[in-house]
């Protein structure tokens, strides 16, 4: 059956594509979720409109995207955790952590979108990644710092 993909779908295909699918699959997966239309030339007709405001709001949230990158290219967020002997964490920085803390800051950052190339697992300083939309990345610099006991 061929249908039209109203948007990108992994290993399937990008929005507008016309692709060649398993009647099943169509009729109780891609159909019911809105993910495509049968191949028609209305079908066509309407995905030409639902693509241009696909690439308006695309472009506005892109936009939006690099002003807060911009932000986050001057942030600079401590994370405090236990040290134990020669400045070994007990435990490592997480992403959770980090996205915690820029959520505490007034950015809505999901802990998924914050990339740790490698683990942290003592003190300094660490340029964290965070993908805040499919084009752009910000680059983040995070101390780690011993807390204080007391």
């Amino acid at each position: 059956m061929k249908v039209i993909l109203r948007q990108d779908i992994e290993n399937l295909g990008l929005m507008g594509d016309i692709v060649n699918v398993k009647n099943g699959f169509a009729r109780n997966y891609l159909i019911p979720r809105e993910l495509a239309f049968f191949a028609t030339d209305g079908a066509m007709k309407r995905l030409e409109v639902e693509k241009k405001q696909h690439y308006k709001r695309q472009a506005l949230e892109k936009g939006q995207a690099e002003d807060v990158a911009e932000k986050l290219a001057e942030l600079q967020i401590s994370i405090y955790m236990k040290v134990g002997e020669e400045g070994k964490l007990f435990g490592s920085v997480t992403t959770q952590l980090i996205a915690q803390e820029l959520n505490l800051r007034g950015y809505e950052i999901d802990k998924r979108n914050v990339i740790i190339e490698d683990s942290i697992k003592s003190l300094g300083v660490f340029d964290i990644k965070v993908k805040l939309h499919t084009e752009v990345m910000a680059k983040l610099k995070v101390w780690v710092i011993a807390e204080e006991e007391e």
